[in-house]
């Protein structure tokens, strides 16, 4: 009956969690494209982009990665074995850990930003273009600070079952950096050139202020009030510390990857960089609204139920969530792969984005859609680990991974001379092999994760996959043949109406293959108009 319960509560917050970080993604898309027909992809925007990747980094890799993983765990479990009170506690030593600590990342971060863009650019830069990442990088720094404090309250809200209001907190950075960089960009230099990005990295600032303050409403509902506690040496200060350092190295797998990456892609020249930074984030899209989305609602879950030992019911949510992370993943990248040109060309050809730009930024997304299913199941499977204590295992597999991506980098890129679409497959490999072996040692650890279900399951989703590939083919071949002789609507229509199609001819042939996880979606639906 509990386990039912989860399932339910599991499918409906992860519909509500991929509705909020659909507003945020797509927000998130008009950003880039907004900054791209401002500054189209070359110097300027470069120089922006590589300035907001350290500090980005850092967020996913201590905020939104190994913090976030290590807080909900341990904050679930007190909940579940202490109550609320013990939990408050808990939370008030952690955050006043992270402003005291993260305060001095960022002071240190702006002393020692020209070191920092050496590093990510491998000095391959000019001079004036190095001298205005570094400027760009020590406005911006400060943004890991306030997105720090933001994953916390996001832990708490996600571990008392509040879901909505956090995932919506991303919508008010991008909001907040759009509206406020746009205005102070443009009162600083009317015809945006270099002077402008100055507002671009003060709008960011002002978005990551919106994306803390804006949840503290919802954090008021549910109890929390704030009170600064210096008393660190507390056990469960101690566990999160302890599983967030291999989750700093497991979850910098990634992270350090896309490091390596913009190294690489430095290298290449100016607009390597920008092409891969859009491709990545149109990724994104699809991995956001459903592996974030699954992940943020299963983590609360396998925790509780590992910390009260129920080892069938964390086996039964976990595989769900990955089969669930395999239905909507997998139609996202066969689309992605397929109407890559269309879907580029649609966002961000404008201003100063041009033909040749979408090419080749669609080119490394063909190759990014890859590895789109094996980060989504990671977002689900990886932080499995520390909720039954096996904070060691997804940091050696890391190291593999890490070693892996330098080696392919190398061999894709120079040796077989594919330039930065090998990077976006380099990167796709290290993803995939990445989840198989995690996989494996969790099915050896649980002695059985619904494996056979998984095989069928994915044989059924690969034959509705099929079917939506033939859709997509089609539409290349047919209906987007004169596509360069288009208008803007006129290809917004057709792309919508292919990508409509598509999408019910995949859900369509789902259901009539009765994946089980297509009749939840369904079930969700109907309580929702009845």
């Amino acid at each position: 009956m509990a386990e039912a319960a989860d399932r339910r509560m599991s499918t409906r917050a992860t519909g509500v969690v991929g509705i909020a970080i659909l507003s945020s993604r797509v927000l998130g898309l008009i950003r880039e494209t907004v900054f791209a027909g401002l500054f189209g992809a070359g110097r300027n925007l470069d120089a922006f982009l590589m300035a907001f990747r350290l500090p980005n980094l850092l967020r996913d890799l201590f905020a939104e990665g190994a913090l976030s993983t290590a807080f909900i765990t341990t904050f679930s479990k007190k909940i579940a074995m202490e109550g609320d009170q013990s939990a408050w506690r808990l939370g008030n030593k952690v955050a006043t850990l992270t402003a005291v600590f993260m305060s001095a990342i960022t002071l240190l971060g702006i002393i020692f930003a020209p070191q920092l863009v050496d590093l990510l650019t491998w000095g391959s830069w000019s001079p004036d273009k190095t001298e205005l990442t570094i400027s760009l990088t020590r406005i911006m720094w400060p943004f890991m600070l306030m997105v720090s404090l933001a994953a916390l309250v996001m832990g708490m809200l996600n571990a008392k079952h509040v879901f909505g209001p956090p995932a919506m907190a991303s919508s008010y950075f991008n909001l907040g950096s759009i509206i406020a960089g746009v205005a102070i960009g443009y009162w600083m230099d009317p015809h945006f050139g270099a002077r402008s990005l100055v507002g671009l990295a003060i709008g960011t600032l002002i978005g990551g202020a919106w994306q803390l303050l804006g949840q503290f409403p919802s954090l008021w509902k549910v109890g929390y009030r704030f009170h600064p506690d210096f008393h660190w040496r507390d056990e469960g200060v101690r566990t999160v510390l302890t599983l967030m350092g291999p989750a700093v190295i497991a979850a910098s797998a990634v992270q350090v990857n896309v490091l390596i990456n913009s190294g690489f892609a430095a290298s290449l020249g100016n607009d390597p960089v920008s092409w891969l930074n859009i491709a990545f984030r149109l990724m994104q899209l699809p991995l956001g609204i459903f592996g974030v989305a699954i992940g943020t609602v299963t983590l609360p879950l396998v925790s509780k139920h590992a910390a009260l030992g129920n080892t069938a019911e964390f086996r039964g949510i976990l595989a769900r969530g990955m089969r669930l992370a395999f239905l909507l993943t997998i139609p996202s990248a066969i689309g992605l792969a397929m109407l890559a040109s269309p879907i580029i060309s649609v966002i961000y050809q404008h201003g100063r984005f041009t033909a040749e730009m979408t090419r080749e930024t669609s080119g490394a997304l063909q190759f990014y859609a890859i590895g789109l299913v094996a980060y989504a199941a990671l977002k689900v499977l990886t932080p499995a680990f520390y909720a039954i204590g096996k904070r060691n295992t997804p940091m050696v597999v890391s190291f593999l991974a890490i070693g892996a991506n330098l080696f392919l980098n190398w061999l894709f890129t120079f040796r077989l001379g594919w330039g930065h679409r090998g990077l976006a497959f380099s990167t796709s490999l290290v993803a995939t092999i990445n989840f198989l072996l995690l996989y494996a040692l969790m099915r050896q650890h649980t002695r059985r994760l619904e494996t056979r279900q998984m095989r069928v399951g994915l044989g059924k989703i690969c034959v509705a996959g099929a079917l939506l590939a033939l859709v997509c083919w089609a539409a290349n071949y047919w209906w987007l043949d004169a596509w360069s002789d288009m208008r803007f609507f006129q290809k917004v229509a057709v792309l919508l109406a292919t990508i409509a199609i598509a999408g019910a001819a995949f859900f369509g042939a789902a259901f009539a293959l009765r994946i089980s996880e297509v009749q939840d979606i369904i079930d969700v639906f109907r309580r929702k108009i009845g």
